[in-house]
């Protein structure tokens, strides 16, 4: 297949390198020109969890110039997944498989702004650690299960093949017809570590093990929690300190994507995660003074970047 994995971060660069691997014809397109140059020059490095390997694949800021593909992969933060759809829009066609992988809320909306619903399956990337290296080169600390499911439900055929296409490029993958299980389930993992972890400066081993940052940790994930609950989300635990506790037990050194991008001196992704609670929390009356004092000190911290 000819694959675009747009937003070749940390996590992005692992599905770049791992379909290219395969044998697929993989462009790697993100606006880090650094990270592109040293691609094109070298190729994409990715060492750790599932081994060391330097694989060749093209590589471009622009999306245009990978052109129609078989599949794109949305990885880019929340924030962008709607400039990333509208960079593809012109590309899609009526068999493009177009799958984004994100953390929190709200990227399939953007992307349904440019693109039909039914050109987008949703992936959640559930115990999934990364971080750049250097440009070029990401480091893989682990990968439990890549989620996928049909953005407009239900069990298709299309899924099905595309989840035997993603497990031929040595991810584990589980299918799911319920879109709203599949996202919250790894969104309240999020909102447990995320924020936290920007506030505390601390992994997320390091975080749930706290006296102090413990109890933070899971109100907000239990706030998440009751709010799904509140919206008729079919969860599949009923306890959420140990389904957090589980998540971490699986990458207890593994900084979070909120925390990784603080240290380097970028904004986080607070609005698709932590600020979502309260937000949809509105919509069923659920207070949520942990997630409201997490997104109050991130914010603080942020405007003296």
């Amino acid at each position: 297949m000819k694959i675009a994995v747009v937003g070749v971060g940390a996590i992005g660069s692992v599905y770049a390198a791992l379909f290219a691997e395969a044998g697929h014809d993989v462009w790697a397109i993100d606006q880090w020109t650094e990270h592109v140059d040293a691609i094109n020059r070298d190729g994409l490095t990715l060492t750790g969890f599932t081994g060391d390997r330097t694989v060749p694949m093209n590589a471009s800021t622009e999306a245009a110039d990978a052109g129609e593909c078989d599949m794109y992969v949305i990885a880019t933060k929340a924030a962008g997944a709607g400039a990333a759809g509208s960079a593809i829009e012109p590309f899609v066609r009526p068999n493009t498989d177009v799958v984004t992988i994100q953390n929190g809320l709200g990227a399939a909306e953007r992307i349904t702004e440019h693109l039909p619903s039914s050109a987008v399956v949703v992936g959640v990337a559930q115990g999934f650690g990364a971080e750049i290296v250097k440009p070029g080169h990401s480091h893989q600390h682990n990968m439990q299960m890549l989620r996928l499911g049909e953005l407009d439900g239900g069990d298709t055929a299309r899924l099905r093949a595309l989840a035997q296409v993603w497990a031929g490029a040595g991810f584990p993958v589980q299918t799911f017809d319920d879109i709203d299980q599949l996202i919250w389930e790894k969104f309240i993992c999020n909102v447990a570590v995320g924020g936290p972890s920007v506030v505390s400066g601390l992994a997320i081993g390091a975080l749930l093990a706290s006296d102090e940052w413990r109890p933070v940790a899971l109100g907000c994930a239990t706030e998440a929690y009751d709010v799904a609950r509140a919206l008729g989300v079919n969860l599949s635990f009923d306890d959420p300190e140990a389904y957090v506790d589980e998540f971490v037990a699986r990458l207890p050194n593994a900084k979070p994507s909120m925390l990784q991008d603080y240290e380097n001196g970028r904004r986080s992704e607070l609005d698709a995660i932590n600020g979502q609670v309260p937000v949809q929390a509105a919509r069923v009356g659920v207070a949520t003074p942990y997630n409201d004092t997490i997104c109050e000190q991130v914010r603080t911290l942020e405007e003296q970047l």
